[in-house]
């Protein structure tokens, strides 16, 4: 088993996160970013702006990486034994590409309450302070939801461009993790990302999110898959596990279920981005 020790479950109750955690070797990792690139190439397109979500619906290897046990033995020492699998994100950052991620709060857009849950970021490749890793600010969970400013700005790999002010960035952490290592984050943590500028491309696959069973979605629908445990609330509707590799059905679920993100994103605003 590989559940969170003490020290993991204080670093998390203190500062909004626990990192690094060892999950898979960089062997394996390197077998799901070909999987990713094999997409990308029979689908192009498939994976960008919107099509990041839900990767896992249409990739056996990023399927194999939500339901991994030593994930969600982590997950289950933080949010229980019930556990449901509520979206994933690809972000991926191209070298010499202006993406960046600025601080924001997940569960600020997100809809799903109450906060019985975690968000899951995984390191397809190095994640390190030259190609953008993830900034935390440290023990931010504790307040409650703060402004944000919707900027809709170039670059910006988030929505609506959500920002929150004067975020002290010299005093965030940064969260650097090996190929086959992930962090996990707490819904209410501020967090952003800089530029990646490296040579390579910097990818991090994140289960967005894994909910305890008592979450409602509040500002729309999103379809579940039930990663360990039993589901005795059931205010979700379940969907299954790709077979193979970009099946037509999987597709199609892929984007039916991106759809429904999309209303939950960009509820109440009159404007839309590209994500």
């Amino acid at each position: 088993m590989s559940y969170l020790s003490s020290n993991q479950l204080k670093q998390y109750m203190d500062e909004g996160f626990v990192s690094p955690i060892n999950i898979f070797s960089k062997e394996k990792a390197k077998e799901i970013r070909n999987e990713i690139e094999l997409i990308e190439k029979k689908i192009p397109g498939e994976l960008d702006e919107s099509g990041r979500y839900n990767a896992h619906l249409i990739s056996p290897l990023l399927d194999e990486v939500t339901h991994n046990s030593k994930i969600l033995d982590a997950v289950q020492s933080l949010i229980g034994e019930n556990i449901l699998v509520c979206g994933t994100t690809l972000f991926i950052k191209n070298p010499n590409e202006k993406g960046f991620v600025s601080y924001h709060q997940d569960a600020k857009y997100i809809g799903l309450e109450p906060h019985n849950w975690v968000t899951a970021w995984v390191a397809i490749t190095d994640s390190n302070e030259k190609n953008g890793c993830m900034r935390m600010w440290s023990g931010s969970h504790k307040d409650n939801l703060k402004e944000h400013d919707q900027k809709f700005n170039e670059g910006n790999l988030l929505t609506r461009g959500q920002t929150v002010k004067n975020v002290p960035k010299q005093e965030t952490t940064p969260l650097i993790l090996e190929a086959g290592q992930m962090s996990l984050h707490h819904p209410t943590v501020v967090h952003g990302s800089d530029l990646n500028k490296s040579n390579d491309r910097r990818i991090g696959f994140v289960i967005q999110s894994y909910i305890g069973t008592n979450v409602k979605q509040v500002l729309g629908k999103n379809s579940v898959q039930l990663a360990r445990g039993v589901d005795e609330f059931n205010y979700h509707e379940k969907i299954g596990r790709p077979q193979n590799l970009l099946d037509t059905k999987d597709i199609e679920l892929k984007k039916l279920e991106n759809d429904n993100l999309q209303e939950i994103f960009y509820k109440g605003s009159d404007k839309k981005g590209k994500f």
